[in-house]
Parts: C-alpha cells; sequence; structure tokens
C-alpha cells in the first residue's frame, strides 16, 4: 500500500485504539513527561502526549512500510549531513560507531548500510523481544539492506573477531536504553533527573580507537526525515546523553515516552 494509506491506518484505527481504548502505557508516559517537563503545565503536557501518540502510531506503520519500501525510495526520505565526512574518518580508523536514541523513525536508520562503504562489515546492535515471531519479523526489517543484527550481549564479542581477523566494522547503536541497577553505567543529569547510561560504545571506542558519532534525527516533514551526523570527540556517553537531550528538547513528542527509562533514577 501506498505511504498515504498507512498513514490514514495509523490517525483513524492504531491512534483510536492505542491512545483511547488501550491506553497504551499512558501511566508511564505521563510520568515520564511529569518527570522530564517539571516547568510544563498540565495542559502543556497533555499536548505533547497526544502528538507523541500520534507520533508513535505512525512509527508502527512506516515500520511496516520499511519492509517493502524500494532503495531509492527510502533515500529521498531520509536525508543525512555530515556522514560523507564520517565515512572518511571511519575508513581511515578502520571503523566506527553510530549512537543515537529512539527519536521520530529511528527504524528506518537500521537500513544505515545503503548510505555508507559496503566494503565494511555493519552490526546492528539490538536486544531480542521476548515475542518470538515479532523478534523474527523485526530482525529481518532492520538487516534486509545489508547490516547484521547482534544481539546486544554478544556485540564484543563480534567486534573481537572482525578485529582480530582484521575485517573493518561499523557498530549501529540505539544507547538510550535503561541499565539496570547491576549492569555497568554511568550516572548523568538527563530531562531534569540523573539516569544511568550504557558505556558500552565509549568502552569500544577506547578499546578499538573508533571515532564515534551522533545521529540527531529532526523530522522535516510527515515521512521525511532529515539526519544531522554530530561527531563526538571526547567524553562520548556524557556527550551523547548532552546532544540526546537537545535532540529530544527540539521535537519534545517524537522520543519514545513509553519507554521507563525513569525507573532506577537516583532519587532527590
Amino acid at each position: 500500500m501506498p505511504l498515504r494509506v498507512h498513514y490514514r491506518i495509523a490517525d483513524w484505527i492504531l491512534f483510536l485504539l492505542i491512545y483511547h481504548v488501550a491506553r497504551y502505557r499512558r501511566k508511564i508516559v505521563d510520568k515520564n513527561l511529569r518527570l522530564a517537563f517539571p516547568d510544563k503545565t498540565d495542559e502543556e503536557r497533555k499536548a505533547i502526549r497526544r502528538a507523541f501518540y500520534h507520533q508513535f502510531c505512525d512509527w508502527l506503520v512506516e515500520t511496516v512500510y520499511n519492509y517493502g519500501c524500494s532503495d531509492e525510495e527510502l533515500r529521498e526520505r531520509v536525508v543525512f549531513e555530515g556522514l560523507e565526512e564520517a565515512q572518511q574518518r571511519m575508513e581511515k580508523a578502520g571503523g566506527g560507531i553510530f549512537m543515537l536514541g529512539h527519536i521520530v523513525n529511528w527504524e528506518w536508520l537500521f537500513n544505515i548500510p545503503l548510505w555508507l562503504n559496503d566494503t565494511m562489515t555493519h552490526l546492528l546492535v539490538y536486544k531480542p523481544l521476548k515475542n518470538k515471531r515479532v523478534d523474527a519479523f523485526m530482525r529481518a526489517v532492520r538487516s534486509q539492506r545489508g547490516g547484521i543484527c547482534v544481539d546486544k550481549k554478544r556485540i564484543f564479542h563480534e567486534t573481537e573477531q572482525l578485529h582480530e581477523a582484521g575485517l573493518p566494522f561499523t557498530i549501529f547503536m540505539i544507547s538510550d536504553q535503561k541499565p539496570r541497577p547491576d549492569a555497568r553505567q554511568v550516572w548523568l543529569p538527563f530531562l531534569h533527573q540523573e539516569v544511568g547510561f550504557f558505556v558500552g560504545a565509549e568502552t569500544l571506542s577506547k578499546q578499538y580507537n573508533l571515532p564515534v558519532v551522533y545521529f540527531a534525527i529532526r523530522r522535516t516533514q510527515r515521512g521525511y526525515y532529515k539526519v544531522c551526523v554530530i561527531p563526538i570527540e571526547q567524553d562520548i556517553t556524557a556527550t551523547f546523553a548532552q546532544l540526546l537531550e537537545k535532540n529530544i528538547l527540539e521535537q519534545p513528542e517524537s522520543w519514545l515516552w513509553t519507554h521507563n527509562r525513569f525507573k532506577w533514577r537516583k532519587q532527590a
């Protein structure tokens, strides 16, 4: 189906079911918005919440549409700024790391090999889903354009094998998930809270001397995105948290507020 038909499904069916009927994770979304935006009024937070669920429904149909979308159309819908310079640095270093958050349509960016040098191995880090059928579908969608889905628990093993074989590689990491209390992490200020951030990207960068960039994603219009590629030169985890926060504040309805990001925040 054309994407415009998918959007009609998002507007007239999915939004009604998810937002009004199922009220999918409304309590978590409301809690997150209260913590992240304590200075906003209830009405302002409700407006962000409603806009987020519309965005969430768009993400669902765009993820499905991605499975049959042509390479040419995808290149038209996602435009990068600064990717060529980053790729040159990565080619010299024998690899690199792409970091991003759950902002607008992160799923389309799993197609990153479309825009990169295909002589490299492109590792797409992901967390397996509990539902086996959904997990298989998501892995098929994410890896259909040349990337290799790697369980986050195996990423150090996979990179070490490629390094020992002398093969250049890139790592694509969505790095705003919440670490468990017993996970290796650093605590950083983020959206008026102090929360834990994974340090895997920083560890891999130092271990293999890999350049790191952040994908600042912006929705320019429905179904079209611009990605600014920002180098992270030092303090990788802390800089990532700052860039992610800036990205969220520019378009607060576009972050994945159903993700219980502040579950294990440090209490005041």
